[in-house]
């Protein structure tokens, strides 16, 4: 079991509270203790920012390795429903009743790959994966009007980035597989999430935050350029014509987001750097290709 928190031989100060105020289950209508990290103090050392606008927390020697990530959802004990920590009182009751009746089953798929997850006790790394992977199938069971596919996309991306850690601590249990598996969830979901929205299919309105990371919100930017990110990084490369129409399309997406950014100061630097980098990667791809099919002829 992977922890990052203090226990009775454990003298590192403490990384999180209980707040004094329960949480109300939409699903089962029972309450619980919310958790939440503890701010201040040298805590969160903030490191670099990556490719994935995810941000990346260095260890202090007083607190260790600390898992910011983990704190920004929430599971409930008795039935396993979990959400973003905002959805819990907007819950609609048709759809808590869906979940509701899903609860074995989300159990046990959870259990397959964080087996041994504990929804009572200060949470770990691996309880913080699990409560993810349970709120990301009960977004499956939501309505239209609750945003899910956004919700979805970002919670698969977060998962990618639990599992990486996770298999830096505990190497050779396929947590690295795993991250791939969901790092290919979460460019579906951006994908799908855009494609509802133009199509007024599905509105992303409904997430106050964008994200990816709990650290700065990237806007509807953020969802273009990542969905360009995961379809170079993790889309499928057995149609190559088709890859490289995806390509061109996302090139050009992200060519957009350089002309807004040029006149507005409202636009977050790092999120242009990072476009840069990715539209000279998405050229280099394409102009390879063209060179190839050239040469062909």
């Amino acid at each position: 079991m992977v922890s990052n928190k203090k226990t009775s031989n454990d003298k590192k100060p403490a990384i999180s509270f209980y707040t004094k105020e329960k949480v109300v289950c939409p699903v089962c209508r029972k309450s619980f203790p919310r958790e939440d990290m503890l701010s201040g103090g040298g805590r969160m050392i903030a490191g670099e920012l990556t490719e994935e606008l995810h941000r990346v927390f260095e260890p202090s020697a007083k607190y260790g390795v600390v898992y910011p990530l983990i704190y920004a959802i929430g599971a409930c004990p008795n039935c396993h429903a979990a959400f973003l920590w905002n959805d819990f009182k907007t819950l609609s009751p048709k759809d808590a009743e869906a979940i509701l009746d899903d609860e074995k089953e989300r159990k046990k798929s959870v259990e397959t790959i964080f087996p041994h997850y504990n929804l009572s006790k200060e949470r770990t790394l691996l309880d913080g994966a699990a409560m993810y992977y349970l709120a990301l199938l009960c977004y499956e069971k939501t309505s239209p009007s609750f945003s899910p596919t956004i919700k979805k996309a970002i919670i698969s991306l977060r998962l990618a980035w639990l599992c990486g850690d996770l298999n830096k601590v505990c190497p050779g249990r396929n947590y690295d597989y795993i991250q791939q598996v969901f790092y290919r969830k979460s460019m579906f979901f951006y994908q799908q999430a855009l494609e509802y929205e133009t199509g007024r299919v599905e509105s992303i309105a409904g997430v106050a935050n964008f994200g990816p990371d709990i650290d700065k919100n990237y806007g509807y930017d953020g969802v273009v350029y990542l969905c360009g990110l995961l379809e170079y990084r993790y889309g499928q490369t057995e149609n190559a014509a088709l890859r490289l129409k995806k390509l061109d399309e996302y090139k050009r997406a992200i060519a957009r987001i350089f002309g807004l950014g040029k006149s507005s100061k409202a636009k977050p630097g790092p999120l242009l750097e990072h476009s840069r980098n990715l539209y000279d990667s998405l050229t280099k791809e394409l102009k390879d290709a063209s060179e190839i099919d050239f040469e062909d002829d």
